[in-house]
């Protein structure tokens, strides 16, 4: 593939798996009581906390795999069911309203933004399955700057998506935003193939080898 083409993909499975737009009405949700400047705050911290969490897992994830005898084929099997079970929760995802008062407002802009936010909702199992496994197929610096870009990247645009939120939700409309999360939800599930595939193929391989 050329740069342009794995930097598309890249960025298309994080942008899918760390879900802006299915994040982003849990996130109105969790600071719906919140002032314009915190939940600007909440954002940003959560996203700065999902982005160390997937850069972390990806620099030290196969040394992860060497430690516990793990294979890049076996995590793609468990990633893709993994994937497909998140697609289609993303379908069917029920949110309520939290109430919190002002004493509680910073000790609580703290806590969700580091979890449930920043995880596991942004820098969640899917997230982290897959900045493993993309720096684990990585052959070179160069596709492994690819795979820590199309992070940063995701990160940034999550960021502002979540700090434009209210005006975003307002734009979409409630239709609009089942769509959106429905679209999200199927492009989750049709990597979940992909990946549950590639990972099954050395395991076949291996059978017929026999």
């Amino acid at each position: 593939m050329d740069t342009f083409t794995t930097i598309l993909l890249y960025f298309t499975s994080f942008f899918t798996l760390m879900n802006p737009m299915g994040i982003m009405p849990v996130f109105l949700t969790m600071t719906s009581e919140l002032s314009k400047k915190e939940r600007r705050r909440t954002a940003i911290k959560a996203t700065v906390t999902a982005t160390l969490i997937l850069m972390m897992f990806a620099f030290l994830g196969e040394y992860l795999f060497t430690f516990f005898g793990i294979s890049v084929s076996g995590l793609q099997v468990v990633g893709g069911v993994l994937f497909f079970i998140m697609g289609y929760d993303m379908l069917n995802a029920r949110l309520s309203p939290i109430k919190i008062t002002a004493e509680e407002v910073d000790k609580y802009v703290d806590d969700i933004s580091i979890t449930p936010l920043g995880i596991p909702m942004i820098a969640g199992p899917g997230a982290i399955t897959n900045a493993i496994i993309l720096m684990g197929e990585s052959k070179s610096i160069a596709d492994s700057t690819l795979v820590l870009g199309s992070i940063l990247l995701v990160s940034v645009v999550l960021m502002l998506v979540l700090i434009s939120a209210v005006g975003i939700t307002k734009f979409l409309g409630e239709k609009g935003n089942k769509i959106m999360m429905k679209l999200m939800g199927l492009i989750v599930m049709v990597i979940a193939v992909e990946f549950f595939f590639a990972g099954i193929k050395p395991y076949i391989q291996d059978i017929m080898n026999m």
